[in-house]
């Protein structure tokens, strides 16, 4: 007698709800761990916190013309405030702050999917699901960094966006192939985390242009 499987599961919408809200929580929590950095107190962690984690979707669902999605579900809020209670809650730990880094490389992944995932589910072409895809995975850390004073993603040679352009064009790459949305996921969002962690691991980073910064 054959399994019955769930078809809930292979469902485009059950992946891309799994994958928001994996990579809401984790983005969340690399905001509050950039307001623990600065010593915020606890209404700062949970702004951190939600502005990181719903950033890059909103924006991505402003730009598609999808329903914002956080405003559409209150438990993105509530994922976000939670992320952020627990961070507050772990108090001082000495591999905090590397841990962000770490959860940035799972989000960046996770998000990058994400955003590709969802603008195909709009019917938007395959180029511009690759830019959505980095744009979600990447916007709420610009913002997280401009609030925290800290130099954005985007202007640091070392691998952040790149990873999360690779996730999302491996997981469009396989459904422009056919491939459904799970197996597409799964193989595309270790892309991503692998090449950000090879940067964190091996100092990976991208070659500047060549010449002399000019000065003054």
């Amino acid at each position: 007698m054959s399994p019955i499987v769930d078809p809930n599961l292979t469902d485009p919408e059950t992946v891309l709800g799994a994958l928001d809200f994996a990579g809401v929580a984790v983005f969340a929590a690399t905001g509050a761990l950039a307001a623990a950095r600065q010593r915020h107190d606890l209404v700062t962690f949970a702004f951190f916190g939600a502005i990181t984690g719903v950033g890059g979707g909103t924006l991505r669902d402003l730009l598609i013309g999808a329903p914002v999605f956080w405003v559409q579900d209150w438990r993105y809020i509530a994922v976000c405030l939670a992320a952020s209670m627990v961070v507050w809650m772990l108090g001082a730990r000495t591999w905090r702050f590397r841990a962000l880094l770490w959860l940035d490389a799972l989000g960046l992944a996770a998000y990058g999917v994400m955003g590709a995932a969802k603008a195909e589910a709009f019917d938007v072409a395959p180029l511009i699901c690759v830019v959505m895809g980095a744009l979600t995975a990447c916007f709420g850390g610009v913002v997280r960094d401009l609030l925290a004073g800290e130099p954005s993603i985007l202007l640091r040679r070392e691998i952040t966006v790149s990873a999360a352009l690779l996730a999302s064009t491996v997981f469009v790459v396989a459904r422009v192939a056919g491939m459904d949305v799970w197996p597409a996921a799964l193989i595309a969002a270790p892309c991503g985390f692998a090449l950000r962690a090879g940067a964190l691991i091996w100092g990976w980073s991208l070659p500047a242009f060549p010449g002399t910064a000019s000065r003054g």
